[in-house]
Parts: structure tokens; C-alpha cells; sequence
């Protein structure tokens, strides 16, 4: 069974790093390969892909963190949490689940869900 704390950790770390080498890094460490990753906005399959897709929130958000949303739990291969999105002194503006499979202790798919968005328009 996964430790899901530091499975949420490192991938809650992942989307916050901003240098483009630390956030491959962190992806080869904890990702596999071939990972892949679907939300209700975005898809993307293998660590660079994936890594392009942080780095495409990151520039549509640059004063924003992600962060935990209370604590991250586990049934079998499968870590689930939740997350906030929101800039460093104020209220989130997007919040949202991840699913994450993981295999041989890293992670091979996430899932992810947006509880709280604003409206786009």
C-alpha cells in the first residue's frame, strides 16, 4: 500500500515547482514513464507532456500555489486527496480531487476533478 501523505506531497511539490529542471527531476523521480494524466480540462501522457501541462497552469496562474486540502488517504494501489489552488494571501479559486494509481511506487495515472472553479466567460 502506498504512503498516500507523501505520494500527495510530492505531487502537490511537482505542480508548485516553478524551475523547469527541479519539476523534470521531480517527475522522473516519482512518475512513471508513461504516466498519464486527465482532468475535466486538460490530458497528457508520459513525464514531459505532463510536465508541460504544469508549466501551462503555472503561466495562466504565475501568483498561485497549490497546496493540500486536508489529508490524503489510500485503499490499495490507489491515493486519493484533495487540493486548493489559490494565490499567497487570499481564499482558493479553484479547488479540486486527484485519483492517483500507482504502480511499482510511483505514479502511473492520475485523475482529476474540479470541485470549485470560477466561471469562465
Amino acid at each position: 500500500m502506498p504512503d498516500a501523505s507523501n505520494i500527495a506531497d510530492i505531487y502537490i511539490a511537482t505542480w508548485n515547482e516553478r524551475d523547469p529542471v527541479k519539476r523534470s527531476e521531480l517527475l522522473s523521480e516519482a512518475w512513471a514513464e508513461g504516466a498519464r494524466y486527465i482532468d475535466p480540462l486538460m490530458a497528457g501522457e508520459g513525464t514531459e507532456e505532463i510536465g508541460q501541462l504544469i508549466a501551462g497552469v503555472q503561466d495562466r496562474f504565475p501568483d498561485f500555489r497549490f497546496s493540500l486540502d486536508g489529508m490524503a488517504d489510500s485503499v490499495g494501489s490507489l491515493v486519493r486527496f484533495s487540493w486548493d489552488l489559490d494565490p499567497v494571501i487570499d481564499a482558493p479559486i479553484v479547488k479540486g480531487t486527484d485519483f492517483v494509481t500507482i504502480q511499482d511506487g510511483r505514479i502511473s495515472s492520475v485523475v482529476g476533478f474540479i470541485d470549485m472553479a470560477p466561471a469562465l466567460g
